[in-house]
């Protein structure tokens, strides 16, 4: 079985997402996002794969989880539990699920590490929320602080989590 991870950026309150969209444009969490994903499967939920701008995510195995039947989605495959994901991947090495809010409320409870971008602000209106990081089931590995710059308006931290 693979390395089962979870990726993604939040807010100081956890949020996730507003509208079915990013908190914000981060492009360089954009660029880790693709860097550590690259490659690899990624598992997302219907409404996740509906907000990205260019539909399936280049270079990557592409799992759309969605409880429709007859749903199709350009260049994915379709599951329909995470469960049933996990195993069509089996034989690989890493796989990572990378949203929305219900997806990873059920996966951080299946999940081997997590890839977290804090960052550091809070966000308005936000109604997607990432659930609370037990850290007495967790340990940091990694931390990499980055401060704001021309094209990243925050501060923000990438922290890697392994499952104690």
């Amino acid at each position: 079985m693979p390395v089962k991870s979870i990726i993604v950026a939040i807010d100081e309150k956890n949020a996730i997402g507003k509208d079915n969209n990013l908190l914000c444009h981060l492009p360089s969490d954009l660029k880790y996002f693709k860097s550590i994903t690259n490659g690899h499967t990624v598992i997302m939920g219907r409404k996740t794969f509906e907000s990205l701008p260019n539909g399936a995510l280049p270079n990557r195995r592409n799992i759309v989880l969605t409880r429709a039947k007859d749903a199709h989605y350009p260049n994915c495959e379709i599951c329909g539990s995470i469960q049933e994901a996990f195993a069509s991947c089996k034989d690989e090495d890493e796989v990572f699920i990378i949203g929305g809010a219900s997806i990873y409320e059920e996966a951080i409870k299946l999940a081997d590490k997590l890839y977290v971008t804090y960052i550091h602000h809070s966000f308005d209106g936000a109604d997607a929320f990432f659930p609370l990081i037990d850290q007495l089931q967790w340990n940091e590995i990694s931390r990499i602080d980055n401060q704001p710059d021309d094209k990243n308006p925050y501060v923000y931290t990438f922290i890697i989590y392994e499952k104690k």
